[in-house]
């Protein structure tokens, strides 16, 4: 089961390195604009505030590689933790779709740590 779990978890943070690259340095190019269904005007007008937000991105998968890294499952949970209550935030404030593509994947992994320090 630990081996599901960190693949999970990893599968977790490259969604969140993935989201970085594309709220930072793609947010008003071809790409950017189709993924977030934006057009040119309102992403250049919300780049710094999209940036800020990969930022953040890039923080939850730093920590969740670190959890990993150093083996430190409570570390792990809280950052799935932070992915969920993000993407459940995100579901009720922007778009319903935020829920399986950010939290749902984080419920999962977290389901399958809980699960790993159980057996």
């Amino acid at each position: 089961m630990t081996v599901l779990a960190i693949s999970l978890v990893l599968v977790v943070a490259l969604l969140h390195a993935y989201f970085l690259v594309l709220e930072m340095f793609l947010w008003t190019r071809p790409l950017g604009l189709k993924t977030f269904r934006n057009t040119a005007e309102k992403a250049e007008l919300t780049r710094v505030l999209a940036a800020n937000q990969g930022l953040y991105n890039g923080f939850l998968a730093v920590g969740l590689l670190w959890g990993l890294a150093s083996g430190q499952w409570p570390v792990v949970t809280f950052f799935l933790a932070c992915v969920v209550v993000a993407g459940i935030y995100g579901a009720w404030s922007v778009n319903r779709r935020i829920f399986y593509v950010q939290a749902l994947p984080a419920l999962v992994a977290l389901a399958a740590v809980a699960l790993r320090s159980s057996s």
